[in-house]
C-alpha cells in the first residue's frame, strides 16, 4: 500500500476520542484504515527521526565529554522542540481525515481463489 500525504493541517497534541465507523468509512474496512494510519504513522517517525539524527549530528564530537553534551543548549533546544510535535500517528490520523492522504490497493498478479475451485 503506499500513502502520500498532500498537505500540512493543524493537527491537534492530544488523544481525540474518534468513532470508529468514521475511520472505516474511507477504505470501508475497519482493518485497512489501520494499516493505512500505521504505515503513514511509521513514516512519518522514521522522516522526524532522519531530521533529527542529521540535525544531532553536527553537535557530535568524540571529544565531548558527558557534561559538555548535557551543557550544549543549541542540542537541548533542537530536542525539545522534536517532543513538542505532535505524535507521527495523530499526524496521519488527521491527515486521512482531512483527505489529504492517498493511498492505493497492490493489485495481486494471481488472485487467491477463495473457493479453491
Amino acid at each position: 500500500m503506499n500513502i502520500i500525504m498532500d498537505s500540512k493541517k493543524k493537527v491537534p497534541v492530544n488523544t481525540v476520542t474518534r468513532d470508529i465507523k468514521n475511520l472505516a468509512a474511507p477504505t470501508g474496512n475497519i482493518y485497512e484504515s489501520v494499516v493505512i494510519l500505521y504505515k503513514r504513522a511509521n513514516q512519518i517517525a522514521m522522516a522526524e527521526k532522519k531530521e533529527l539524527t542529521k540535525k544531532l549530528e553536527e553537535f557530535r564530537n568524540d571529544r565531548d565529554t558527558m557534561e559538555e553534551v548535557f551543557e550544549n543548549k543549541e542540542q537541548i533546544e533542537i530536542s525539545k522542540y522534536y517532543e513538542r510535535q505532535p505524535k507521527p500517528d495523530l499526524v496521519a490520523i488527521a491527515e486521512f481525515e482531512n483527505g489529504d492522504l492517498f493511498y492505493r490497493k497492490a493489485q495481486s498478479e494471481n488472485p487467491i481463489d477463495i473457493k479453491g475451485e
